[in-house]
């Protein structure tokens, strides 16, 4: 099963427990494949609005699509051990700056995957 969950820098004490499973960090200043370029995840959370979130889908959804095309042995390794484990995308959203969990990337490399992968048990936040 593939899914996310909230990273914190300080974690509230209101917050859900810690999901059980292989956590996995894909923001930004990472190396990790599903992560987006720092350019634009600061382009969007410059002017969080509607069109700038349509900006990011597109150039974020690329950016997957060349990974991909370019070696795509990363993505099956990830839905490889998604289909025998619990594996979450974690990322800070929602934030201030971005208080909606659908405009998260790692929203958006749910739905890749779920595409890429139509056997792999893909969850979306709610």
């Amino acid at each position: 099963m593939l899914s996310r969950y909230t990273m914190y820098r300080r974690r509230p004490k209101d917050a859900p427990p810690l999901p059980e499973g292989i956590r996995k960090d894909t923001r930004y200043a990472t190396r990790h494949l599903l992560r987006p370029t720092a350019g634009i995840v600061e382009a969007y959370l410059s002017d969080p609005t509607s069109a700038a979130w349509r900006t990011f889908r597109q150039q974020y959804l690329a950016l997957l699509r060349e990974r991909f095309r370019e070696d795509r042995t990363l993505f099956d390794e990830l839905a490889e051990l998604a289909a025998d484990n619990d594996v979450y995308l974690g990322c800070s959203c929602p934030t201030k700056k971005n208080p909606v969990v659908g405009r998260c990337h790692t929203y958006l490399a749910l739905k890749f995957m779920r595409e890429k992968y139509p056997r792999l048990t893909v969850v979306l936040p709610e």
